[in-house]
């Protein structure tokens, strides 16, 4: 159980869902995405250890959280997940978007759009830079989470 509790942690910080009275997402749901988001990474990335994900059954193994962490995967991987959790609320919010004047009042959430824009494009080129230091030196310099 220690990849769902780490992860999940990073995640949530990376994605700014924080507030245990009112998350956003689940746990069960970050963790469904943490492991939609390693079997994307793995199709990019060999890694020193062999991992296997079975998405249906929710299973990671071996544990990069456990015994001598594998903190490129781990990192690598939160942020492949952040990136598709920030662009499942860009859409969502682009959807519902919209400008409303009527007379002196008005109502824009348009800003939010542009908002969540900013912050889905600073993770995946995050995702991005990681990925290819990774690629270039087999590691992912401590500096990439803060």
């Amino acid at each position: 159980m220690a990849w769902q509790n780490e992860m999940t942690l990073i995640i949530r910080h990376l994605i700014n869902d924080l507030d245990s009275s009112a998350y956003t997402f689940t746990d069960s749901r970050i963790q469904e995405t943490i492991l939609v988001g390693a079997q994307l990474v793995l199709t990019e990335i060999d890694f020193t250890n062999t991992y296997t994900v079975d998405v249906d059954a929710l299973t990671l193994s071996p544990d990069p959280t456990t015994g001598t962490k594998d903190n490129s995967f781990i990192a690598l991987v939160s942020l492949k997940s952040s990136c598709i959790i920030t662009g499942s609320q860009l859409r969502t919010q682009s959807l519902s978007a919209l400008a409303l004047k009527d007379g002196p009042s008005s109502i824009d959430t348009r800003g939010i759009v542009a908002g969540l824009s900013i912050i889905y494009k600073d993770v995946c080129e995050k995702y991005e830079t990681a990925k290819i230091e990774y690629k270039t030196t087999n590691s992912i310099g401590q500096a990439i989470l803060s």
